[in-house]
C-alpha cells in the first residue's frame, strides 16, 4: 500500500513546479511603480468640504498567519511569508508534515495513507493557517483535507459528469457555448479543493503550459468567428509567471472577434500573496478582462485575501464569486449570508452558487437541490439583491448551466398574474395584452 507522501511525489510531475517558479525579465513598463493610473490628473485642488473626507481605512493584518508562520516556520520572514513562490514551493504535500500541523482524525489518516484517491493533496502554508489544529469538522480543513468520503462512488456520479471531455475540440479546450470557450491554461493549482470538478486531470501533468499547445487553442479561437469570450482556466491561471500569463493575454487580444477575457481563479482566497502591484499593471492592459473568484466560506474573507481583491479592483477588474454548494461547509442560510456578505465588503459581487457536481465521490460534499432553494429562499428579500447568487445546476452530460429559482408564480386569476415575494404573501400583477 502506497503511501501518500510516495503519492504526492509522483501526482505533480517537475515541470509542473519549475514552470511556476522560472525567473521572469522585467517586462518593459511605461507605467511609474506604485502609480495607480496612467497620467496624473491635468489639475489640482483642494475642495472645501462641508463635511469629513471619507479615507478608506487600511486593512488590518491577520493574526492567524503571523502566529502560524511564528509557530510552525519560525526561521522564515515575513518577506519570504508574503513571496508567493515561497508558499507554492513549500505546500503541504506529505502526510508527515500534514500530522505534524494538525491532529488527523481516524477519518483523514485512512484517506491520506490508502489507495485510491485521485486528486493530490496540496495546501498553501498561507491557507493552511486558516485551518485550526484540532476541529476535523472545520469547513476550510474538510475542503483541504482528504477523507474517505473521497473514496466511495455515489449513483450517477462520473469523472467528467459535464462532459467536457465530448466538448473539446482542442486538448485542453472546452466549446461547449456558441460564443465562448473555456480554455485550461494548466492543471496545477497551489491548494487542491477536495470537491473539484476537474480531479481527473487537476495535478496530473496532461494538461500543460507549453507553448505549442496553448498555440493550437489559439488558432482554434482564430478561426471560430463566433467566439467572442475566452475563460482561462485550470488548474489555476494566476499561477503561470506574469510574462507567460502576459504572451497568454496579448495573443488573445490579437483575435478581433475576441471581445471579453475572463479568469477563473481562487488565487485571493488560497494565495492573496500572488496578487503583486507587478501582476496587477500587468492585468490593467488587457482589458475588458474580468474574473471569476472562487469563495466557500466566509472564513476566507481575511485582510490579505480583502488586500488582494482591492488591487484587482482598483485596477478596473470587475469581480465576481462562484460558490459551490456544500455540504456541513455552507449549507445554512446563516453562513451563506456571512460569505456573501464578506465579499460585497470586497467588493467581489456574489455571481454563481452551484450545486456540487457529482464528480466521483463527492457524494459527501452534496446538499439535496431543496436545500439549496431554501438558501436562496433566505438570502432573497433579506439582504440586498447585489448579494444573492443565482443558483444554478451545471447540467451533466454537456447541457450547460441552468438556473435553479424558489417558485415565485404561483399561476393567473383572468387577467392577474398571482406572485408570491419572500415573504410569502401573494400579489397580483396584471398582465393582459
Amino acid at each position: 500500500m502506497q503511501q501518500a507522501s510516495e503519492l504526492c511525489e509522483k501526482e505533480e510531475p517537475p515541470s509542473s513546479l519549475s514552470e511556476i517558479l522560472e525567473a521572469e525579465e522585467e517586462p518593459p513598463d511605461s507605467l511609474r511603480a506604485g502609480a495607480l493610473y496612467d497620467h496624473p490628473l491635468p489639475f489640482s485642488t483642494t475642495p472645501i468640504l462641508p463635511f469629513p473626507l471619507y479615507r478608506r481605512q487600511s486593512v488590518p493584518k491577520d493574526t492567524r498567519s503571523r502566529q502560524f508562520r511564528k509557530k510552525f516556520y519560525p526561521g522564515i520572514s515575513a518577506k519570504e511569508w508574503n513571496d508567493w513562490r515561497w508558499q507554492v514551493s513549500n505546500r503541504i504535500r506529505t502526510v508527515e508534515k500534514l500530522r505534524s500541523m494538525l491532529e488527523l482524525s481516524a477519518d483523514e489518516e485512512r484517506a491520506l495513507t490508502g489507495d485510491g484517491i485521485k486528486l493530490p493533496f496540496a495546501v498553501t502554508p498561507y491557507y493552511m493557517s486558516l485551518v485550526p489544529a484540532n476541529d476535523p469538522r472545520h469547513p476550510i480543513r474538510r475542503a483541504v483535507v482528504p477523507t474517505v468520503g473521497e473514496l466511495r462512488k455515489g449513483p450517477g456520479e462520473a469523472d467528467d459528469p459535464l462532459g467536457e471531455e465530448s466538448q473539446s475540440p482542442v486538448h485542453g479546450l472546452v466549446h461547449r457555448y456558441p460564443d465562448r470557450v473555456l480554455l485550461l491554461v494548466h492543471d496545477f493549482c497551489s491548494t487542491y479543493c477536495r470537491y473539484c470538478t476537474r480531479s481527473r486531470v487537476v495535478g496530473h501533468g496532461s494538461v500543460n503550459a507549453n507553448q505549442i499547445r496553448l498555440e493550437q487553442a489559439i488558432q482554434y479561437i482564430s478561426a471560430t468567428p463566433s467566439i467572442r469570450d475566452v475563460l482561462l482556466s485550470g488548474g489555476d491561471p494566476l499561477l503561470l509567471s506574469d510574462n507567460k500569463l502576459e504572451w497568454l493575454l496579448a495573443r488573445l487580444r490579437l483575435i478581433p472577434h475576441v471581445e471579453v477575457i475572463r479568469i477563473g481563479t481562487k488565487i485571493p482566497a488560497v494565495l492573496p500573496q500572488r496578487v503583486t502591484p507587478k501582476l496587477v499593471r500587468m492585468l490593467r492592459r488587457y482589458h475588458p478582462l474580468w474574473m471569476s473568484l472562487h469563495f466557500m466560506h466566509p472564513d476566507e474573507c481575511t485582510p490579505e485575501t480583502t488586500k488582494a481583491c482591492a488591487m484587482l479592483a482598483d485596477a478596473g477588474i470587475p469581480l465576481g464569486s462562484q460558490t459551490v454548494l456544500l455540504k456541513g461547509i455552507n449549507d445554512e442560510v446563516a453562513t451563506m449570508k456571512d460569505l456573501m456578505h464578506g465579499l460585497m465588503k470586497m467588493r467581489v459581487r456574489p455571481y454563481y452558487l452551484y450545486q456540487c457536481d457529482p464528480i466521483t465521490g463527492s457524494s459527501h460534499f452534496r446538499t439535496t437541490v431543496a436545500r439549496g432553494l431554501e438558501i436562496v429562499q433566505g438570502l432573497r428579500g433579506h439582504t440586498s439583491g447585489y448579494a444573492v447568487p443565482t443558483y444554478v445546476i451545471d447540467a451533466p452530460g454537456g447541457g450547460g448551466k441552468i438556473p435553479l429559482l424558489p417558485e415565485t408564480v404561483l399561476g393567473r386569476d383572468g387577467h392577474d398574474l398571482l406572485l408570491r415575494n419572500y415573504e410569502q404573501r401573494c400579489f397580483r400583477y396584471p398582465d393582459s395584452m
